[in-house]
């Protein structure tokens, strides 16, 4: 046997045995983020069974040793009626809120990266040119502004002072501008030809064939207006609040033990968290087939 032939037999061991220390060393990175992301979420479901003393106990155990469901009957139909704050109806509320907003804004935001990649019209690159700007403007910045143009349209204190500010997104035009600029020009051609004109077009071959970037940026708008905080705080008075206003609500006057305790602050949480965590289930898919679809282009 030659000396290359016992090269090659010798790298050939190298760098399997290599590859699977880089394995090991990524499984061990995933299983630390993975325990650092839901242990506290562990905790928070078994604390949500507790009662008040037992969470404030110098003992700690981590299964609760008298299963209660306290918590939620105080969060949904004691003391919450008292003081006028409806965690049930503040949930659906923003659930629509941002049901609605999803399905307005994938509409306004695609047909707009349609126009943008398709569509000739004057002072196209311009006006696109505007539109990217706006990602480099913070929203912080023109959040006075933003509350004089709501006030003066009178959408103060009503459901469409949550929805109609956020609908459009320059980001969002963006993608889905460079998403339909790759598909082929022979689409369009052939479409022109039986007839269709340019909105046909965009519902009939366009909107079929974008599945996965309308569920990953459908995901993205419902998840930013599920937690929106800021604006519903400055534009919304206290019957309209939003989930995010009651949380922070619940939590400034149920945070001690003299009260509701934070058995029933964990249990509004946990059950706030699950839209959240249904949604990603749902869209992860997509996730991926976007990552793969993002590679072969």
């Amino acid at each position: 046997m030659s000396s290359l032939d016992l090269n090659r037999g010798f790298n050939k061991k190298e760098i399997p045995l290599k590859n699977k220390i880089i394995r090991v060393l990524l499984y061990i990175i995933v299983i630390f983020v993975l325990i650092n992301i839901f242990l506290p979420l562990f905790f928070a479901i078994l604390a949500m069974f507790k009662d008040k003393k037992e969470i404030f106990s110098a003992e700690f155990s981590i299964f609760p040793i008298n299963w209660t469901f306290d918590n939620f009957s105080r969060l949904f139909y004691l003391e919450y009626t008292t003081i006028g704050v409806n965690y049930f109806q503040s949930l659906f509320v923003t659930l629509a809120v941002s049901a609605i907003s999803m399905v307005l804004s994938l509409f306004i935001n695609s047909i707009a990266g349609y126009a943008f990649a398709r569509l000739e019209f004057p002072l196209k690159r311009t006006v696109f040119a505007i539109v990217i700007s706006t990602m480099f403007i913070p929203g912080i910045t023109i959040l006075l502004t933003s509350i004089s143009v709501v006030s003066a349209l009178n959408m103060m204190n009503t459901i469409w002072v949550l929805i109609i500010p956020g609908l459009s997104s320059a980001y969002n035009i963006f993608f889905f501008k460079q998403f339909y600029s790759g598909f082929p020009k022979d689409y369009d051609e052939a479409a022109r030809v039986d007839g269709c004109n340019s909105i046909e077009i965009f519902f009939k071959i366009y909107v079929p064939n974008s599945l996965t970037p309308m569920v990953i940026m459908g995901a993205g708008t419902f998840i930013g207006y599920y937690n929106s905080y800021l604006w519903p705080t400055l534009t919304i008075d206290q019957d309209h609040k939003g989930l995010t206003q009651i949380m922070s609500l619940i939590y400034s006057l149920f945070n001690d033990q003299s009260t509701l305790g934070y058995g029933a602050v964990l249990a509004a949480s946990v059950i706030a968290l699950i839209p959240a965590v249904l949604v990603f289930i749902i869209v992860q898919r997509y996730i991926r087939e976007g990552i793969a679809l993002s590679g072969v282009k």
